[in-house]
């Protein structure tokens, strides 16, 4: 046991470096609450500061009053939700197939998956938009729903395929000796085992279709259909000069939705790996 153990230095340095991680990554979202809550003074002086001096809420009445926010996060939310649920639906007995039926379809399936994440949204936008516009789902949410559930549902599947071959197959046999079929192993004996990846894959849709910006971009065209990091641009002038306190103030606000989700949700990730593994 003592080859594991680390030394004081090392264990400080390890601590030094958790630590150094952890500002680099809180840094943007610190001075974007900070800057959220300036007053227009502070936000010219050469001199900034961590706290506003005189905290206000003006940025953020500004922000409601000059843009759209609640219909576009509304929205989003909406796309958002459809996208993770459709694509964790669809991902789910796909991943099991990939994992127990063992060939080279699979794997050069599992390949392919894997492969396409690497596709940059530049040569997929012409091809969706003509697909959509044939359709005729462009400028509609649904269109960019399907859009969303496309492109995540890659990455979820390649996920969840690991969470399920991590699934001891011995509970699958127990379950077909009593008598279960196909169907009733997935739902009842492998699905409560699943639930951790079935929550962070659906997190990671939801955070993935709630941030995206490209998509929307082009597929939207009318104000009334979108969403709130495409509203978000609309807080930059002519010229390119950002009306920075109430583009702070939005963008606060549009970031605590997926900061909320996963403070509700990250037990649930961690926790209760093995439930529905003792069999009754």
């Amino acid at each position: 046991m003592s080859a594991f153990r680390t030394s004081g230095p090392a264990r400080a340095g390890q601590y030094a470096a958790l630590l150094a991680y952890l500002v680099f990554l809180a840094f943007p979202f610190l001075w974007l609450v900070s800057t959220a809550f300036k007053p227009a003074r502070e936000l010219g002086s050469l001199h900034p500061t961590w706290i506003p001096h005189d905290p206000t809420l003006e940025n953020f009445r500004q922000a409601f009053d000059e843009q759209p926010l609640l219909r576009a996060a509304g929205n989003s939310l909406l796309a958002a939700l459809a996208a993770a649920l459709v694509a964790v639906a669809v991902a789910t007995p796909m991943a099991y197939v990939l994992a127990r039926r063992r060939s080279r379809l699979t794997t050069a399936a599992t390949g392919w998956v894997v492969v396409s994440q690497a596709f940059p949204f530049v040569l997929l936008i012409i091809p969706l938009f003509l697909i959509l516009k044939n359709l005729h789902l462009i400028n509609t949410l649904g269109g960019l729903v399907a859009v969303y559930v496309v492109w995540s549902l890659p990455f979820a599947l390649w996920m969840l395929t690991g969470y399920v071959r991590a699934v001891p197959t011995e509970l699958e046999e127990a379950a077909a000796v009593d008598g279960a079929g196909r169907l009733r192993i997935l739902v009842s004996v492998t699905g409560p085992l699943l639930a951790p990846g079935i929550v962070a894959t659906a997190l990671f849709a939801f955070i993935t279709a709630w941030n995206e910006f490209f998509f929307a971009l082009v597929l939207l065209k009318t104000p009334e259909k979108q969403t709130l990091p495409v509203v978000l641009t609309h807080f930059l002038g002519a010229e390119g000069v950002a009306d920075l306190g109430p583009l702070a103030a939005a963008a606060f606000l549009a970031t605590l939705p997926s900061l909320v989700v996963f403070a509700v949700i990250q037990r649930r990730i961690t926790g209760g790996m093995l439930a529905g593994a003792v069999k009754s």
